[in-house]
């Protein structure tokens, strides 16, 4: 193996400027680093050359794969329809890849990149960075630890009143519409709560009932039913005028249930207190890219694996159709899916 994994990020926006954060962490943990940064735009790499003098720039990601034969991994941080396109560039130049999240739009580009890194033997990960949010952790921990027992129903809520804007969030054809935001942690997160297989999903999903100048989905629903009888229901909105907690679980020995900086814990399970808050906390080991490092140098087990970055897509995809057939879409490579998430 190589002593030192040589990194590029392609996507150098300076919308919420992920592009500079990945190419900090590269820069940071100890096995990495970042080597070239490329984007489009040149005032966005210009200001990569000021933020790091000592990376080379690029503006043709197809460029800097042609002459940068000692980049080993790639990160694209690019709008979600660009994500599977170039990082399939990037995976048949030999590259291992990581993609911010959504790992893609369609089902069908998951397995095409999955089936490439096989093939090539490359690591290809997603970064949902969110499973290590503390209010996340907190609750595996709790579902873990048995206090309510086996879980049966799942209810999952995000969003508000309000514009969604005119940038990418708005305009489908480039976010993969409403679900594909914050919907893609939402569903990450409900995965790691529930590693039943999937059989199904149920979408409902409501366009330009409110706001008629954008493209994207005003409500968006899914229902998935699991293998083992558990349902969870997600949903996301910009015209709801009441929210719910985030979180609200309901188990056959119990409840969870967000409340501000804690969950609300109410148990029937012996050797648990009846009702109990739990403050949230973080979740310990090894970092996101810590967990690159450790996986690609020394062969560690990746935390985010493709195969349950596409279980997100599937939601996402199959609810949409769901909502235009107005029936239940089977899952497919659900055999794949169900890797009992770390």
């Amino acid at each position: 193996m190589a002593d030192i994994i040589h990194g590029a990020v392609i996507g150098y926006g300076a919308a919420f400027n992920m592009g500079k954060h990945h190419a900090s962490q590269l820069k940071a943990v100890e096995g990495l680093d970042c080597v070239a940064i490329c984007d489009t735009d040149k005032a966005r790499t210009e200001a990569a050359k000021t933020d790091f003098p000592d990376v080379k720039t690029y503006n043709n990601h197809k460029q800097m794969l042609e002459e940068e034969k000692d980049i080993d991994l790639c990160v694209v941080v690019l709008p979600h329809y660009l994500h599977a396109p170039v990082a399939m560039d990037c995976l048949k130049a030999g590259k291992h890849v990581i993609i911010e999240k959504p790992m893609c739009i369609t089902i069908a580009e998951a397995t095409e990149m999955i089936n490439t890194a096989r093939e090539k033997n490359l690591m290809l990960t997603v970064f949902h960075n969110r499973r290590w949010d503390a209010d996340f952790w907190t609750l595996k921990e709790l579902v873990n630890s048995g206090v309510i027992g086996k879980i049966f129903h799942v209810e999952m809520w995000g969003g508000g009143y309000g514009h969604p804007g005119k940038w990418w969030r708005s305009d489908k054809k480039i976010s993969g519409g409403a679900f594909y935001d914050w919907g893609a942690h939402y569903l990450d997160w409900l995965l790691n709560i529930i590693p039943s297989k999937m059989v199904n999903v149920t979408g409902y999903f409501h366009q330009n009932r409110v706001w008629k100048d954008v493209t994207n989905e005003d409500h968006v629903e899914a229902v998935i039913r699991f293998e083992d009888g558990a349902v969870a229901d997600v949903q996301m909105s910009q015209i709801a005028k009441i929210g719910k907690p985030r979180w609200r679980v309901l188990g056959e020995k119990g409840a969870i249930v967000s409340e501000g900086d804690g969950f609300r814990v109410l148990s029937v399970e012996p050797g648990f207190p009846a009702e109990q808050v739990v403050k949230f906390h973080g979740r310990p080991g090894p970092s996101y890219y810590q967990n690159i490092s450790a996986h690609l140098l020394k062969g560690e087990e990746l935390i985010v694996k493709p195969e349950e970055a596409r279980r997100v897509i599937a939601v996402m995809d199959l609810a949409e159709k769901s909502s235009k057939s107005f029936q239940s879409e089977p899952v497919p490579y659900e055999h794949e899916f169900c890797c009992c998430c770390k």
